[in-house]
């Protein structure tokens, strides 16, 4: 029993510290931002007086003002925003010292307001977030994260070749579900940002003439059944990490204290690759017996390749993509045709 309050007594302490250090970390971290809000405060009001000056000068020039008229305006055009300057820091100087006094307490009554907010991603909300209301955002973020969902057509490419004499051209489909990081590469620019994840794929594939998949000492090979069959389907079940290196251009937004970069409403193309394992197959049959319709699931690896790799790419706008896919490793181990899976259809990128 005292070993045990012992052992509480120190864990206690040890988030009183985690908790203590958490929060002191939080307050530097507002104080720094608001440190640089300062220089950028002097900045805009700097480069405000130079337009001013600029529009001043052009005036007189074109003779709509005298010399001096414009030296007076000038002088004006410098103190208001001289004034400006002092009021605006004269604000973070006091948000600075309201949060050196009274840092953690602030910080407690922050996370006494839990919010559900949804956002796009590309602002400064994330796609979803449960926490404090007053939370800030933070002043670059370089990494946002979506999920995404492509379906589409799926076959094989033999030598080079569609095995659309083989299986069903539009009965053989794919699907992928995953999520997805997106990282800009340059820091003052995005036009090139690497996307890279986690998926699950599902490539399917219809066989035509009443064929079906079958183990024949170590190849898997298509033969006839000698029923006749209402579908036939093959399933290959992967879980892939793919890459994409993406470019296109981007909107920048910028705000007092932050700044994102937004591909919203902008052309992107990715083009990369994937690897990872195959988890498994499957063979669906449905036929009739005597008046009877049976269904039969056959499981099992049916001689796949364990380790799975390819290329990939799309090309889209907002949310929606043209994607393909094409696995460079055969489908099936030993067999003395390859057969490698090709994929075409869309791609829905939920940022």
């Amino acid at each position: 029993m005292k070993l045990s309050m012992y052992v509480i007594t120190i864990v206690m302490w040890v988030l009183a510290v985690s908790y203590g250090q958490a929060q002191e970390t939080e307050v530097k971290g507002k104080i720094e931002l608001l440190e640089a809000v300062k220089e950028k405060v002097v900045t805009e009001e700097k480069e405000a007086l130079k337009v001013e000056v600029e529009n001043i000068n052009a005036m007189m020039e074109n003779g709509a003002v005298t010399s001096a008229e414009a030296e007076n305006r000038k002088q004006l055009a410098a103190e208001k925003r001289a004034l400006n300057i002092e009021n605006r820091l004269a604000i973070i100087d006091n948000k600075i010292a309201l949060l050196e006094r009274n840092g953690e307490e602030l910080a407690e009554e922050d996370e006494d307001r839990v919010v559900l907010q949804i956002g796009t991603g590309d602002d400064d909300k994330s796609l979803i977030y449960i926490g404090n209301g007053n939370r800030k955002p933070k002043y670059d973020k370089r990494t946002t994260s979506d999920f995404v969902l492509a379906v589409g057509f799926n076959n094989v490419l033999v030598d080079g070749e569609l095995g659309d004499d083989v299986y069903k051209l539009g009965g053989s489909r794919f699907a992928e579900i995953g999520w997805a990081w997106k990282t800009r590469v340059f820091k003052e620019t995005n036009w090139l940002r690497v996307k890279y994840g986690f998926s699950f794929q599902f490539n399917g594939l219809k066989p035509k003439n009443n064929m079906v998949f079958v183990d024949d000492d170590g190849m898997t090979l298509l033969e006839e059944y000698p029923i006749d069959l209402e579908k036939s389907k093959f399933r290959m079940d992967n879980l892939v990490i793919p890459v994409h290196f993406e470019i296109g251009p981007s909107k920048k937004i910028e705000k007092d204290d932050y700044f994102r970069y937004s591909t919203h409403n902008q052309i992107k193309l990715g083009l990369g690759g994937f690897a990872g394992v195959n988890l498994g197959a499957r063979q669906k049959l449905k036929y009739e017996v005597d008046g009877q319709d049976i269904k039969e699931k056959q499981k099992g690896n049916f001689n796949t390749n364990t380790f799975v790799y390819g290329l990939s790419a799309y090309l889209g706008w907002r949310d929606t993509a043209v994607y393909v896919k094409y696995d460079l490793s055969p489908i099936f181990e030993n067999n003395s045709v390859e057969q490698r899976n090709i994929s075409l259809g869309l791609r829905f990128d939920m940022d």
